[in-house]
């Protein structure tokens, strides 16, 4: 029996129907989650994290196997699916819920991540507003909010190879 190894990694890029679809598409990427982090609510729905009251944001978790796809590659799929620069804010998305964020599970994880702002920080022309942070409890989202787009037959985001 081959043992999987795989590690699980959290991002926030304004919708999650998109962002989880993006990084459905990378080679690696084992599973993905749609759901909510960074708040002080527990088990919030939908509905609360749309009031604002919350502190969470939309956000994937990404499970991968490390052997076939590097941590690394995930953080730079993430700077190329999103706006790093509007606060708050994705497209017509507005409010708390749509920021941009890192949630790192490991020190190595943060490191990468820090790194990477540095570098994506070069091709943007405004300040990245990205805030990287450690993972907290991720509540997954309701059933309808995974694979969005999948079960709709539609593409979301697409990813830079």
């Amino acid at each position: 029996m081959v043992k999987l190894t795989s590690e699980k990694a959290v991002f926030a890029a304004g919708c999650f129907w998109g962002v989880e679809s993006a990084f459905r598409q990378i080679p690696g990427v084992i599973a993905t989650t749609a759901g909510y982090t960074g708040g002080c609510f527990k088990d919030p729905s939908y509905e609360d994290v749309c009031s604002g009251t919350t502190g969470h944001a939309e956000a994937v978790e990404v499970e991968f196997d490390p052997l076939l796809v590097r941590y690394k590659r995930l953080v730079e799929a993430f700077w190329s699916i999103h706006d790093p620069t509007t606060l708050n804010r994705q497209g017509p998305d507005a409010g708390s819920q749509y920021r941009s964020a890192i949630f790192y599970a490991t020190p190595r994880q943060e490191t990468l991540a820090r790194a990477s702002l540095e570098k994506a920080q070069k091709r943007f022309s405004k300040p990245i507003v990205t805030q990287i942070l450690p993972a907290t409890a991720f509540w997954r989202a309701e059933e309808y909010h995974q694979q969005y787009w999948e079960k709709r037959g539609k593409a979301g985001c697409a990813v830079v190879h």
